[in-house]
């Protein structure tokens, strides 16, 4: 009877012993896991307290880029409407400026036309008046 007993307290023993290596050699392992964990522990912590601004900066920020945007957007806007009145307004007087020089075309020959008829040489003109006595001969025939 003695020898499983023996066996029994040999086993218990190894067990323990075992047991005693398992934990000498688990507790710097479970030291650098404690070490991790109290490292992601402060690392969510900041996580918690700077991403929420974060995020809210990048919000900021994304709103200011579209207010942005849209400003250029009106300001393009405005400019092609400006360049566009430059347009009609550069058509209009090279229209004035054809008129003009159709006015001033026109001028010139009425100038030049009334030139000429007034530094004309006037032609001599026949006396047409008849004489006196002439006169009465022309009324006799026409009755």
């Amino acid at each position: 009877m003695i020898e499983p007993l023996f066996w029994l307290g040999l086993s218990i023993l190894l067990v323990a012993t075992s047991l005693t290596a398992v934990l000498v050699a688990a507790i710097p392992a479970l030291q650098e896991l404690a070490r991790a964990a109290r490292s992601a522990e402060k690392l969510f912590d900041t996580l918690s307290r700077e991403l929420p601004p974060t995020l809210n900066a990048i919000r900021m920020t994304s709103l200011e880029i579209t207010d942005l945007t849209d400003d250029v957007s009106e300001g393009v806007k405005s400019a092609s409407q400006v360049v566009k009145q430059v347009d009609q307004s550069l058509e209009t007087a090279k229209k004035q400026a054809q008129n003009v020089q159709i006015s001033t075309i026109s001028v010139l020959v009425g100038v030049k036309a009334a030139w000429k008829t007034f530094t004309r040489q006037k032609p001599v003109r026949r006396n047409t008046a008849l004489h006196p006595h002439e006169q009465n001969k022309q009324l006799k025939i026409k009755n």
